[in-house]
């Protein structure tokens, strides 16, 4: 999927005065995991809102949590593991 693409601090990514176009599929995953139901007023029942889950102490409900969005957003999920770092690895695709 290709899309604008954004920096480490969620702006528009922005070389030599021009918006930057590039693969985005990684980019729209981060998204769907850090924002909360009802902060993309488009699609408002859309995103995960991984901050609640950091004090669960199941890894496996975030888990859950992201599959069933990435599925809504048109990915195929193959895997979503969760580390006892917290650490996020994700094979998922549009």
């Amino acid at each position: 999927m290709t899309d604008f693409l954004l920096d480490d601090d969620l702006d528009l990514l922005v070389t030599d005065g021009d918006l930057v176009v590039g693969e985005s599929t990684a980019q729209h995953q981060k998204m769907l995991i850090l924002i909360d139901k009802g902060e993309f007023k488009d699609v408002p029942m859309r995103g995960v809102g991984a901050q609640r889950y950091l004090e669960d102490d199941s890894p496996e409900n975030l888990a859950r949590e992201i599959r069933l969005e990435f599925v809504a957003d048109g990915m195929t999920v193959n895997k979503i593991q969760i580390g006892s770092d917290l650490k996020i690895e994700i094979d998922a695709k549009y």
